[in-house]
């Protein structure tokens, strides 16, 4: 494919959703068979034209995993990390997550779980395991288990 039609793709694409600039750079190495110095032109053109932008992908996949799937900011951040994002902009999105209402997705979750575990002996170190596979803070799982005892 050339570069200007790659480029187009990209760019409806783009405009539609948003993406990394890691996810946009493996597409269009792709679009253009293997050849790196073209997938990085392409890459650097939707970054000027302001259809990639990273801080602002992060901040929309936080807001995302945390009101959506529930996901703790442990797991946001190694997700984020491992699309390239770097830390500054992780942590800027992070600090977009309203932390009141990720603890009561939290609880909501907890609760769900607990429904399941029903006379479980191991009910409350299986709920600990649930949510920090969640990608919650050991703190906050435990904050969370005492409200729901009602402690």
């Amino acid at each position: 494919m050339e570069e200007q039609k790659s480029l187009n793709r990209l760019q409806r694409l783009c405009s539609k959703a948003e993406y990394c600039a890691a996810d946009v750079y493996r597409k269009a190495l792709k679009d253009m068979e293997g050849d790196a110095g073209a997938a990085a032109r392409i890459v650097a053109c939707l970054k000027e034209d302001g259809y990639v932008d990273d801080r602002r992908y992060a901040e929309a996949f936080a807001r995302e995993k945390a009101s959506l799937q529930g996901w703790g900011a442990v797991k946001i951040r190694f997700q984020l990390r491992a699309k390239g994002i770097g830390e500054e902009a992780i942590r800027d999105a992070l600090e977009q997550v309203d932390g009141k209402s990720a603890g009561e997705k939290l609880i909501r979750l907890l609760a769900a779980k607990d429904r399941t575990l029903e006379g479980d002996p191991q009910r409350r170190l299986k709920l600990l395991k649930y949510a920090l596979s969640r990608g919650y803070e050991y703190d906050e799982v435990e904050k969370a288990l005492k409200k729901m005892a009602g402690q």
